[in-house]
Parts: structure tokens; sequence; C-alpha cells
């Protein structure tokens, strides 16, 4: 399966969802590749590089930009899973990622300014819809503060399913173990958080269930 991680706002935590999905599929025993995307960052292959030097199971992680849509679907071949980290804007990288996409998973922090641009990515997303009917979008709400009275989910899911059709059931919070993980090469699978392990568990099961992964 391709899951292209994107939005048109950088800062959205794009890369740390990217890296901790690929370490719950990997755990899970599944072949697993990221494309980095970005031509000028390198946060998830500094990460696997961290990763490789922690002696943890490395992740095999290839820069490619520009048209990306034949080189995914040959790496789908080969793996089981392919990760796509874009630039955080709208880009040649993203249009043509999309055409080879099976689900654009899109993630927008609560604020009125992320709300706004993920919005924004829907004409995108329907234009790109003509030429890969089988792409699925789904929106996962990320960055969430974890004060338990908090509105902002409830208030963020209303506005983006204005737009969406899919908004992730569960959200992962602002936790300091994605911050501190992704500086080690590890993904928080492999920390001491259980409850940000937990929030990247659901959010890889919720997209397997969203793409009926694995189903007869």
């Amino acid at each position: 399966m391709i899951i292209v991680v994107g939005n048109q706002k950088g800062g959205v935590g794009k890369s740390t969802l990217t890296v901790n999905l690929a370490v719950a599929w990997q755990q899970s025993g599944k072949s697993v590749v990221i494309v980095e995307a970005d031509p000028s960052v390198f946060t998830v292959s500094t990460w696997a590089d961290d990763r490789e030097e922690a002696s943890l199971p490395p992740i095999l992680t290839v820069k490619k930009t520009g048209k990306l849509k034949e080189a995914l679907r040959n790496l789908d071949q080969q793996y089981e899973v392919v990760l796509v980290d874009l630039p955080g804007k709208d880009s040649p990288e993203m249009r043509s990622a999309l055409l080879a996409a099976d689900l654009f998973l899109i993630p927008s922090q609560p604020t009125q300014a992320d709300i706004d641009a993920t919005i924004n990515l829907a004409p995108i997303v329907e234009a790109v819809g003509e030429y890969n009917e089988d792409m699925k979008t789904a929106v996962v709400i990320n960055r969430l503060t974890t004060h338990a009275r908090s509105t902002e989910l409830a208030e963020a899911t209303e506005a983006l399913e204005q737009a969406f059709e899919t908004i992730l059931p569960d959200a992962v919070h602002d936790r300091k173990a994605f911050r501190s993980s992704l500086s080690e090469g590890k993904s928080v699978l492999e920390g001491a958080d259980q409850k940000a392990a937990m929030e990247i568990q659901k959010l890889a099961h919720n997209i397997e269930k969203e793409l009926n992964y694995g189903s007869n």
C-alpha cells in the first residue's frame, strides 16, 4: 500500500507521523520503505541514520523528488508499505505522488490556520481524484493538546468534515515523547510513553481499516 503523508502547510508533524507509522508496520512484520520527497528537508534521512547508529532495526529511506508516480509504483511491487513524506506545500512531488497513492493521509493541527490550509487542499484532492479514482483521503488531527477539557478535537473535526469525508477518529496528541524519540532515531513504540505508543498503533489500525488492508 502507498500512503502519502502531506499538507500544504509546514509544521504539522508529517515526518514524525511517517517514521512512527513506519516502525509500527515494521514491528508487525511488514516490509517498509520511506520516500523522503522534500528536496530541502532531511528530517527522515537524519532519523534513519540515527536509527542505524543506535543499532535499531533499520528502515530503508529513499530520497526522491520531482515526478514520483512510477517510482512509487515500482517500490509498491517490492515493499508491503510505501510511506511518502511530502514537502509542506503544494508541489510537483505532491501532485505526482497522489497519482499513485492508495491513501492521502493529511495531518492537521487543530489551529484555525492549519484547518484553513487543510481545507484548501480539497480542490487538489478532487482534481487528482479524476486520475486516481481509487485514492482515499483521510485527515488525522495531530498535536492535539493533552488538556482534558479541551474542545479542540470536536471543533476541528466539525470544521474539517465540511471538506473531507473521513476524519480519523483517534487524534495524536502533542507529547514530548514524539520529539525526543525523533531526535534519537526511535519511534514512540520503542520508548516508555505508552499513551503515545497507543496513539500510533491506533492510527496504523485506522489506516488499515480505511484501506481494508489485509482483508479477504
